[in-house]
């Protein structure tokens, strides 16, 4: 049981390793669209959290496993400013129980408590990204009708 969940564990910090490297990328492009300074500036600073989980959780899965993780890109950015910040607003608010559900696994208090800060910035980021998303007058994404 414990080896499995171990493997569980690294499987799902190895997720959250793409995550990040994949959010580090999207938010360099959407700071780039970004319409004024202060939200480009702002937009750099999640980055800036973003770069750093990654540097812990690879540090944590480099611990666990003895090996560098290979990151990959798991999604790609919207090309559009409004849907760009519409899919990081989810993207975040996902990273949020998924980190929880990290620390619900882990045993080890620095991986739980790494987990738990990052999870507080997710929430953060998403609250920032929903206020950009308001303030532009952002439409909302168009529901497929029922039948």
């Amino acid at each position: 049981m414990r080896a499995e969940r171990i493997t569980d564990l690294i499987q799902d910090i190895a997720k959250a390793i793409n995550g990040e490297y994949s959010a580090i990328s999207c938010y360099a492009q959407l700071a780039e669209m970004a319409p004024t300074e202060e939200e480009k500036k702002q937009i750099l600073e999640i980055r800036g959290d973003e770069i750093l989980h990654y540097r812990e959780f690879s540090a944590i899965y480099t611990r666990l496993t003895g090996r560098q993780p290979t990151p990959r890109i798991t999604e790609l950015c919207p090309e559009n400013y409004c849907q760009g910040l519409q899919f990081a607003f989810k993207d975040e608010q996902e990273t949020v129980d998924f980190y929880l559900d990290i620390v619900d696994k882990a045993r080890d208090p620095h991986i739980k408590n790494r987990f738990r800060r990052a999870a507080a910035d997710e929430q953060n980021h998403a609250v920032w990204f929903l206020y950009y998303w308001t303030r532009n007058g952002c439409p909302p994404k168009k529901q497929k009708e029922p039948y």
